[in-house]
């Protein structure tokens, strides 16, 4: 059964909200990948430019599928280990996902969470979520529900209030046709 916070953080998403949540490090701000004008919210609350791209959080592989290219079995040999867990890959996107979401790149940053919270919402939701650093471009990212609150007040449809996850920083980044380590956690 949903906790009512969670029931709420799914209407959120599902009416095309922009929701804060819990990651394994800081809180994320999210929303359904699919629902373009509300990812172009996410960039303009954080005042970050679109062609940065953006993160995907899902609860399993298949929830990625309609964004990443299919993945080799050299290339599922990386990364599959390290999921579900607090890393972030850049694997290849397909062409038709919006720029919105991949800016400029080939490459789409995706992660199986492990995190309990964040894993629920997409497994209720069917899809993965959004997910970047709610904050202010070039501020730190907020750590806290009310640090989310005081940088966003209103502007958000729901605020999750749950635990963050056991890691310090934000999650690591590798490339996944590399494997280099493209931000370190």
């Amino acid at each position: 059964m949903l906790t009512p916070d969670l029931s709420n953080a799914i209407r959120t998403v599902q009416a095309g909200g922009v929701l804060a949540y819990p990651t394994e490090a800081v809180y994320g701000l999210g929303c359904n990948p699919a629902d373009l004008a509300a990812v172009q919210r996410i960039l303009t609350l954080k005042q970050r430019p679109a062609d940065k791209g953006m993160i995907l959080v899902a609860a399993d592989l298949s929830q990625l599928e309609a964004y990443l290219l299919p993945l080799d079995a050299a290339l599922q040999a990386r990364v599959l280990p390290t999921w579900p867990g607090p890393v972030t890959w850049l694997l290849p996107v397909r062409p038709d996902v919006s720029p919105l979401i991949r800016g400029k790149h080939d490459m789409l940053a995706v992660r199986i969470t492990a995190h309990p919270v964040c894993r629920a919402l997409c497994e209720q939701l069917g899809h993965p979520l959004i997910s970047t650093s709610a904050n202010l471009s070039d501020q730190p990212p907020a750590r806290s529900a009310a640090e989310v609150q005081q940088q966003f007040g209103s502007q958000l449809g729901y605020i999750l209030d749950a635990p963050l996850g056991e890691q310090n920083q934000p999650t690591e980044i590798r490339h996944g046709l590399t494997g280099e380590i493209v931000r370190p956690a």
